[in-house]
């Protein structure tokens, strides 16, 4: 249902760590991402033994919880003035506070709850937080950054 925004995001391929949003509305998102046995990082952290590296843990949250919601704010959040997103646009991650309770393996999946803080000035702020399948708690963070060059059009 709200898939349609993955399209939007600026990441491609190996780099995409989204598979599915379950809600979205100006107040928050959830979405799931399952991790590749085969993805690029698990080569080399750690060898015979892979282990989900703490900065794609960060990632996968700030793609989910920040990322997705800052575009749907950016795209549904005005009345005057229609904003879109287009090839030029790109989110900027301001500032991450991250704490790791449990390790994320291979094949695992997991899911992003991200609640808004605030949205004011083009600056998004989230309480972010990340669970496995098992329901426990993975990581939690707060989150802000901005989308830079979104394409403003008055009517």
């Amino acid at each position: 249902m709200y898939n349609d925004i993955i399209t939007l995001l600026p990441y491609k391929s190996s780099f995409l760590f989204i598979d599915d949003i379950i809600s979205l509305d100006d107040d928050g998102v959830t979405g799931t991402y399952t991790l590749r046995h085969d993805a690029f990082f698990y080569a080399d952290h750690f060898v015979n033994n892979p282990v989900t590296p703490g900065v794609i843990i960060t990632e996968i949250m700030a793609q989910i919880g920040l990322v997705v919601l800052g575009i749907h704010l950016v795209i549904n959040g005005s009345k005057t003035v229609e904003v879109t997103m287009d090839e030029s646009s790109f989110p900027l991650l301001t500032a991450t506070e991250v704490s790791f309770f449990k390790m994320v393996l291979p094949g695992e999946k997991v899911t992003v709850v991200s609640k808004k803080v605030y949205f004011r000035f083009g600056k998004l702020k989230c309480s972010i937080q990340m669970h496995n399948e098992a329901g426990d708690l993975v990581a939690k963070g707060i989150f802000s950054g901005i989308i830079k060059n979104a394409v403003k059009k008055i009517e």
